[in-house]
């Protein structure tokens, strides 16, 4: 079971919801990702923010699926920086965990991915810093206990609105 919290914030001159989610294994972050990649279309681009074991590749792992690529296949790409996979669309898997520094960012070319035919997520987004782009859905990941995750969903742009509205979890 997902308890679900909702709360209000200004964004831009409009309402725009922010979506707190609990998650108790691996297996119900997994299924949200399954589910929210059911409503992303090609250009999305979703930043996931949080530390070390918080989740964030079990839940690439889920929007994997939700494209119909075999999430067993997806892998934290830390050392290889992009992994690119084919399904129902193209998903870009971003990791900036071992670039410290926004110079060494920009030289791998993670811009390339940004609003193209496929579905970017980046993991460790947070190094991103003056580089995060203008809409995206910013997913910030918490370790609450052993297998308990908080996932809070901040939808950058109306579009991740309406996504988040049409979960209905």
């Amino acid at each position: 079971m997902l308890n679900i919290r909702k709360e209000k914030l200004k964004l831009k001159d409009t309402d725009i919801s922010k979506f707190i989610f609990l998650s108790y294994s691996e297996k119900q972050t997994l299924k949200l990702g399954e589910k929210i990649a059911n409503f992303l279309k090609a250009g999305d681009i979703l930043c996931l923010f949080g530390p070390l074991g918080s989740g964030k590749t079990v839940f690439v792992k889920g929007i994997a699926k939700g494209l119909k690529i075999r999430p067993r296949i997806v892998n934290s790409p830390s050392f290889v920086l992009i992994r690119e996979y084919e399904g129902k669309l193209p998903l870009y898997h971003i990791d900036l965990y071992r670039l410290k520094k926004v110079q060494d960012i920009l030289k791998i070319g993670y811009q390339d991915y940004l609003y193209s035919e496929g579905i970017t997520a980046i993991e460790w987004a947070e190094r991103l810093d003056w580089l995060l782009p203008n809409n995206y859905f910013r997913i910030e990941f918490e370790i609450v206990e052993r297998n308990i995750r908080k996932l809070k969903f901040i939808p950058l742009d109306n579009h991740y609105n309406d996504i988040l509205k049409k979960l209905k979890i």
